[in-house]
């Protein structure tokens, strides 16, 4: 649920749950051991009721194995697994302890001990996800032993617009593509780029061969793969996948829920006599829960992409048992969209909510001064700012093309490291510098090149913000589909970018410099404008426009800082007013795909200089668009930790197979 949904109760009742869990398996452990040692009030009872006491501890452990699907609520504990791996020592200690207290006389011996097998698995399994997952372990995996990918080319060619070498690729038919072959072709990027999770290098060789692809792929299927992608480097970080996914992993999953079922047999058909019956009832409930949930674990592991991603290869060295896909389809059939069961269909692999912050309706939904001087006293002003309802909007198809248009544009095929560096640096520039109008670029360049990126960011935004709201013009150069989509995507790229600066700003540390200062002083500013020139009434849409109108055409006393003055870090409300004014002389129609260019790469330039690790921090809540972005970048060679030398592609003929290559 979590890495669909961005919903913060959720994420709460989870986080408590995840701390919780742990507690409360310790805790029943010391109930089982003072029972134990209290015992009934005869001696058959105290004999009967050890044997159940024995019984029951290792579905404790059970418990604290966890489910498949989350072993890491954060990154952070992934670093903890040294706690995790003294709490199993600890805990298989105590579960061993009940266990020995209840010979030489326990009936229950055979499934006790059938339900700690499972159990111990299940803990092992656990704590060696989390250890796998470490910064230092995932680092050093990667860097002791070179991944060898075979018929890569092969699953890669499956995708529709990539066999035609001879032809155009703008002129390629492009085609949606089979869930599997998505699935598939992003296990196969996966598994050369997850590098990227320890910062850790890649080489021309792979930044070519995945420029290649995606450049002649839709846009649609583009993110398709990334979304993938990014859910199995979810799953690697804070789930047990890795451990899972192997034939080792698989052996152990079958002896855990073997052991399990074999236990509910053979207490099933034991003779119960002595035992009381509500203890039995709770028995049996320990045992169908646990039952259950094996096998939920089990269906699951099978329906996963990684399931999914290794038939198709195997398949291709003629080794499936499944033969001609049919295992394939099945799985699909079983998670479309249109089926009551679709658990972890395509669709869903993050949000899709792009969450917006504007700065203009922050101050004009303002609590009442006399609500914000008593929250201002008690210091929650934040925390009762965070409470009210999020603006979300959705995730489309025509912001993916527009996204992609843009990064394909930037042909980085045969450019050296600092030429790949300095596109990665821009931040508007490469977008107004390549626009046909060169007169446009003239006027606008100094709003990017002129100001650090928080300024530029916060005045794009207000000056997006007021010619939003005060375009009317209905001609039809503006009022076209391409114009609507532009001027929709830039209003929404707008919000995103001010919510990454205000609302998430680890994700915008190392760009961010005096943002947050800087806003503060723009709203101070926003805020005497209102209060000057807008009267009091309901907090609307024509109250909204009317401000924006009356800001964009104010002649005030308000005048721009003596450059000969040392800069000061202050409102950028002065310089939006202007930029908007110049983006209104502009045509409907350039005007809006101007400013949804700029916004993209202003939006590719905050991906690009985020952290790995605020990246992967993000999966877990729900996904962030920036995201995608950052991925979709590093396939695409816009990546700035770009190796200069790639030793498997060293001497290899143009016409290799890139399969050969990667050997």
């Amino acid at each position: 649920m979590r890495k669909r949904w961005s919903n913060r109760w959720i994420s709460t009742l989870m986080w408590l749950a995840y701390l919780g869990a742990d507690s409360v398996a310790i805790y029943a452990f010391g109930l089982i051991a003072k029972a134990q040692i209290n015992g009934g009030t005869s001696d058959f009872e105290v004999e009967a009721y050890g044997d159940l006491f024995a019984f029951w501890a290792p579905f404790l452990l059970l418990h604290l194995g966890g489910p498949d699907t989350i072993t890491a609520f954060a990154l952070e504990d992934n670093e903890l697994w040294h706690r995790h791996l003294l709490n199993l020592l600890f805990q298989l200690g105590t579960a061993c302890y009940v266990f020995y207290q209840s010979l030489p006389s326990n009936k229950l011996i055979v499934p006790t001990i059938l339900v700690f097998i499972g159990g111990t698995i299940k803990y092992i399994e656990r704590t060696r996800a989390l250890y796998l997952a470490s910064f230092s372990k995932f680092r050093g995996s990667l860097l002791s032993s070179v991944e060898v990918i075979r018929d890569s080319d092969a699953a890669i060619k499956m995708m529709p617009g990539t066999n035609d070498e001879s032809r155009d690729v703008g002129e390629q038919k492009k085609t949606d593509s089979d869930d599997g072959v998505v699935i598939i072709v992003a296990s196969f990027y996966f598994t050369t780029f997850k590098g990227l999770l320890v910062e850790l290098p890649f080489g021309f060789f792979q930044m070519n061969y995945s420029n290649a692809f995606f450049r002649r792929i839709t846009a649609k299927d583009a993110f398709r793969v990334i979304e993938a992608e990014l859910n199995f480097f979810y799953d690697v970080l804070y789930t047990k996948a890795a451990v899972v996914h192997c034939t080792t992993g698989y052996l152990f999953r079958a002896i855990s829920v073997g052991s399990v079922v074999t236990a509910f047999a053979l207490f099933h058909v034991l003779n119960k006599h002595g035992f009381h019956e509500y203890d039995i009832w709770i028995t049996y409930t320990l045992l169908l829960g646990a039952v259950g949930l094996e096998f939920v674990a089990l269906s699951m592991l099978i329906c996963s992409d990684w399931t999914i991603a290794k038939i198709g290869a195997s398949e291709k060295h003629g080794k499936s048992l499944f033969r001609k896909s049919i295992f394939i389809k099945f799985l699909h059939k079983f998670k479309s969209e249109s089926s009551p069961f679709a658990l972890d269909i395509l669709h869903a692999r993050w949000s899709r909510s792009i969450s917006q912050y504007n700065l203009i309706d922050s101050r004009l939904s303002r609590w009442p001064k006399w609500i914000e001087k008593l929250l201002g006293l008690i210091s929650l002003g934040e925390l009762f700012e965070d409470l009210k309802p999020r603006r979300v909007a959705q995730y489309s198809e025509k912001l993916g093309d527009l996204i992609l248009d843009q990064l394909t544009r930037k042909n980085i095929i045969g450019l050296d490291l600092p030429s790949v560096k300095k596109l990665c640096a821009a931040r508007g520039k490469w977008a107004l510098e390549n626009f046909e109008t060169e007169q446009y670029s003239k006027n606008l360049l100094p709003f990017v090149c002129d100001f650090d990126y928080d300024a530029s960011l916060l005045l794009w935004h207000v000056a997006t913000e007021l010619c939003y709201n005060t375009d009317t013009d209905e001609s039809t150069s503006s009022n076209t589909e391409e114009s609507r989509n532009n001027r929709e995507n830039s209003k929404i790229l707008s919000d995103y970018m001010l919510h990454l600066m205000i609302k998430q700003p680890d994700m915008m540390s190392a760009v961010a410099g005096f943002g947050e200062i800087r806003f503060r002083c723009t709203c101070a500013a926003m805020d005497n404008f209102i209060s000057e020139n807008i009267s009091d009434g309901s907090k609307t849409n024509k109250t909204k426009e009317t401000a924006c109108k009356n800001l964009l055409f104010f002649v005030g006393p308000e005048a721009k800082p003596d450059p000969g003055k040392v800069p000061t870090i202050s409102s950028v409300l002065f310089d939006a007013r202007i930029l908007a004014k110049r983006l209104l002389e502009i045509d409907g129609k350039d005007r809006w795909r101007i400013m949804s260019e700029v916004w993209v790469e202003l939006l590719e330039y905050a991906a690009v200089h985020c952290r790995p690790c605020a990246h992967s921090q993000q999966l877990i809540k729900g996904g962030e668009l920036v995201t995608l972005v950052w991925l979709l970048m590093a396939q695409l060679g816009l990546y700035q930790n770009l190796g200069s030398v790639d030793l498997r592609a060293a001497g290899s003929a143009k016409d290799e197979a890139p399969t050969r290559r990667f050997h």
